[in-house]
């Protein structure tokens, strides 16, 4: 963080442990709440997936990002806090975590997705992973989604996304393809499936070989399925090149060569 010109501020619960968690529900709550009310704080950057997120989020207050919105920063399960943000219509940033092993060129685009006003310009899927689905497609639409699991978790929740002219977002980690295509049939299930614009997939990472192809198919048959544009292979997830994407500002997706196009500034 001090690399790129940013002087980190640890929360006391960082250090905490409770189980699986880091320190008690009320704990992790004081230092999350104190770091969105503290007018000095500029970014909260998660340090890790956040297992106890969802315990959480229902009592986390958000007022001032209606206000004077700043950056939140993480992914996997803290998804959670994605979409708190998408809720209320602020812009929040789906990227690596403060304690992850990440490329610099990975850094130094989350670097100008939060220091600069232009779009932050062009996504290839990996040739090694994309799964050509859609090829030729495009579309346009704000960016949603996150973490598979939790999307999948939050249906039936009062922060279940709409996603409604969006394009979704998707990655997981140790998730076999059968738990891959039982988490789609709930979001299919729930109508988050039904309106929406494109879907775009990361890396789906953890699993064995013969375990990532069968992955594969599955997203594969599922962006058939939706008939509607998709992309696969997309450079986030749970991987070293992870890069941020800042959810909730216009993308334009376009597969062969797979592409996501950032249309819009994420900060003003």
């Amino acid at each position: 963080m001090r690399a790129l010109g940013w002087e980190p501020r640890t929360g006391v619960s960082a250090r905490l442990r409770d189980g699986f968690l880091a320190g008690p529900d009320d704990r992790r709550l004081a230092d999350l709440q104190g770091a969105f009310d503290d007018p000095t704080v500029d970014a909260v950057w998660a340090l890790r997936g956040g297992h106890g997120t969802t315990r959480i989020a229902d009592r986390l207050d958000l007022r001032r990002q209606l206000v004077d919105p700043i950056p939140f920063i993480g992914f996997s399960d803290n998804t959670a806090l994605h979409l708190r943000h998408a809720a209320l219509g602020v812009v929040s940033f789906h990227g690596p975590h403060g304690t992850g092993d990440v490329e610099a060129s990975a850094l130094d685009w989350l670097q100008r997705l939060l220091t600069e006003p232009e779009p932050a310009g062009v996504l290839r899927a990996s040739p090694d992973h994309a799964l050509a689905t859609r090829p030729g497609a495009g579309v346009e639409g704000r960016l949603h989604g996150g973490n598979l699991a939790l999307v999948a978790a939050s249906c039936g929740t009062r922060d279940a996304l709409s996603t409604r002219g969006r394009i979704l977002l998707l990655e997981d980690v140790g998730e076999p393809a059968y738990r891959v295509d039982r988490m789609m049939v709930q979001l299919a299930r729930s109508g988050l499936l039904a309106e929406v614009a494109g879907l775009a997939f990361g890396r789906f990472t953890g699993g064995a070989d013969t375990e990532s192809e069968a992955v594969d198919a599955v997203l594969r048959r599922w962006a058939d399925t939706v008939g509607v544009p998709a992309v696969s292979g997309l450079p986030f997830g749970h991987v070293r090149d992870h890069w941020a994407l800042p959810l909730g500002c216009r993308a334009a997706l376009v597969g062969g060569p797979d592409t996501l196009t950032i249309l819009e500034s994420a900060v003003v």
